[in-house]
């Protein structure tokens, strides 16, 4: 299957996509409300309920507007490129967690996503009063894999 077809059928097929479906299909974390599926051997998250989604939008938002220095970009508007997107979606939920308890180890993996935020605005009051000081430090350490260059090539 060609990209274009691709894209269209996963638009047809997804009208509710998961915001964090890069770290649920990198296994850097789940969600109670993600439902995966399967187009030709790609793999797809949709959420299950709307205003999840819209509160998982949000909170990327504030994450992307926060790190821009981190991320050493100024242009909020433009797709990020992968590794930028997961240092903003797994380090974003890793300083979240960091913040919830700031007794315990950073995780590497969050568990369920949609409890991490409710939690989150639950202690916080809501995702605007996010101690995003605490939270970059997350985004500028998160490293994803490192590529593996075969030798001779």
């Amino acid at each position: 299957m060609d990209n274009d077809a691709f894209r269209s059928t996963y638009r047809a097929i997804n009208e509710r996509f998961c915001p964090y479906e890069k770290s649920i299909l990198t296994n850097s974390g789940g969600c109670a409300l993600a439902q995966k599926f399967c187009i030709a051997e790609r793999e797809g998250v949709r959420c299950g309920d709307e205003a999840a989604q819209a509160t998982c939008l949000h909170l990327l938002e504030l994450l992307r507007r926060q790190a821009r220095f981190a991320l050493k970009s100024t242009d909020t508007h433009t797709a990020l490129p992968h590794a930028k997107a997961m240092r903003i979606q797994v380090g974003g939920l890793r300083g979240i967690q960091a913040a919830l308890a700031p007794d315990q180890p950073v995780p590497s993996y969050i568990d369920d996503i949609r409890a991490t935020i409710l939690a989150a605005i639950e202690a916080f009051g809501s995702l605007d009063q996010l101690p995003f000081t605490d939270i970059m430090q997350q985004i500028a350490a998160y490293q994803g894999r490192k590529r593996i260059r075969k030798s001779g090539h």
